[in-house]
């Protein structure tokens, strides 16, 4: 992918501070945390501009995804690595997944957010989280309905419906029949990337509205469910941001250190999609955006477009910070005591459910009342003490998965030593020294080949 398409961390110095995309994100979401605050009303009228935006972003998705997973295993050529690359990334988003849910079970055991609220079951409305719960009974098909699911019934539905797993499959397929075709396939493989780098264009012009839509959306938030509602569940939310700090300094930060990068310039690589993820509280919002600056930033194009849509569903760092968290703050509310043992059962719950709710609408409290319906011990009515705080929480669990997820594929190109430190260190201004020189195995060679 061409390097133009994205500037590094240093390439835009000479840009005026005023229209440098990350400023006019920051400015959009003072702006919209102004007007929800201040006049409510307007700021709850301007939800459609956040939702338009990520509309646009969503209508890119699914063709960006086949085209970057079809050129770059086309090429690549060899199934037995795309099997390799697939099972390290798997394995991967199993281990942090779960670290990031026993480091939220530790510290809400710890602060214990929901202690001394006293709340009585009985006096909470089931009918308000009746749709979750209804959900819930749909998605807890098991692992096997899970993995079904992921085939397409057809192709075409699978795009209609956006669903990432069922075009990652299809994209796979696809990628390794045109490279087993060879040579009478590499016209073809040249279209889709000519369309590729098509999409990517469209890419840039949605992304010059990214203020606007996080304006809308931040507005949207602040003056549907006000500041107010900060103080009102003032201890989770501090525990779960606070915890979210923790999992990206401590635990990212290893791995950052493991594979040689600097964590500082990493997020400094990608903070105008920070910026954007926190407003519009998607990270969706910002998947093609990655896409092209982590090829850029020295990840081959197969490892990309392999590793970051997956992680989408297989790697949300702080989406599963946020389950163990909510799931025992509600029973600390309601003065539940679960034994050590039922915390297990319900972390071990969790290691299932939270892989199944991709491309579901409200897809953590789907995911949490099928989990606590699968308990017993806590009422699936004790969900409506989060209403009111959810979607302030979107925010910390949406950056959260970004930066796990852009970090998850940095780190898989190490694994497999296919990362281009060079190109890092041209895009990110990174300083930190690397072992060896940059990598030129087959994996390196075909990135290289996809930017002549």
């Amino acid at each position: 992918m061409a390097s133009q398409n994205t500037r590094g961390a240093h390439g835009n110095a000479k840009t005026p501070l005023l229209r440098r995309l990350y400023v006019q994100v920051l400015i959009g979401i003072a702006l919209g945390i102004l007007l929800g605050h201040f006049w409510p009303t307007a700021g709850a009228d301007m939800k459609p501009l956040g939702d338009g935006f990520i509309k646009l972003i969503k209508m890119l998705l699914a063709p960006i995804i086949f085209g970057t997973i079809v050129v770059g295993i086309a090429r690549m050529g060899a199934i037995h690595e795309v099997g390799r690359v697939g099972a390290k990334a798997l394995l991967y988003f199993e281990v942090m997944s779960t670290l990031a849910l026993v480091i939220g079970l530790v510290v809400v055991d710890i602060v214990k957010p929901g202690a001394g609220m006293n709340v009585d079951p009985a006096a909470l409305d089931a009918h308000a989280v009746a749709s979750y719960t209804t959900a819930a009974h749909t998605q807890a098909q098991g692992v096997t309905g899970f993995l079904m699911n992921i085939i397409p019934s057809t192709i075409i539905g699978s795009f209609a419906d956006g669903n990432v797993l069922q075009i990652i499959l299809f994209a796979v397929l696809f990628g390794l029949a045109l490279g087993r075709i060879g040579e009478p396939a590499a016209r073809l493989v040249d279209i889709i990337d000519n369309f590729l780098q098509g999409m990517f264009g469209i890419v840039r012009m949605v992304m010059a509205l990214a203020p606007i839509g996080a304006f809308g959306a931040i507005a949207f938030t602040i003056g549907k469910y006000g500041l107010g509602s900060l103080a009102s569940y003032g201890r989770l939310m501090l525990c779960v941001y606070l915890t979210s700090i923790l999992f990206v300094f401590g635990a990212l930060g290893v791995v950052a250190r493991v594979c040689r990068v600097s964590l500082w310039s990493y997020l400094r690589y990608i903070r105008e999609e920070i910026l954007v993820t926190f407003g519009t509280a998607s990270t969706e919002s910002v998947l093609p955006q990655m896409l092209i600056k982590l090829e850029q930033a020295g990840c081959p194009r197969p490892i990309v477009g392999l590793v970051l849509p997956a992680g989408y569903t297989f790697n949300a760092d702080g989406t599963s910070i946020y389950l163990t968290m909510a799931a025992i703050f509600v029973a600390q509310a309601m003065n539940i005591h679960l034994t050590f043992y039922e915390q297990l059962q319900i972390l071990a719950v969790l290691m299932l459910t939270s892989k199944g709710s991709a491309g579901v609408a409200g897809a953590g409290f789907v995911t949490l009342a099928a989990t606590l319906a699968s308990m017993g011990k806590i009422p699936v009515s004790g969900l409506v003490l989060l209403l009111g705080v959810d979607r302030l929480l979107n925010e910390a669990r949406a950056i959260t998965n970004l930066i796990g997820n852009g970090l998850a594929t940095i780190a898989v190109a190490r694994w497999e030593n296919v990362f281009d430190d060079v190109k890092w260190r041209a895009a990110s201004g990174d300083q930190t020294r690397a072992a060896g020189s940059s990598a030129t195995v087959k994996l390196a060679d075909v990135s290289a080949d996809n930017q002549s």
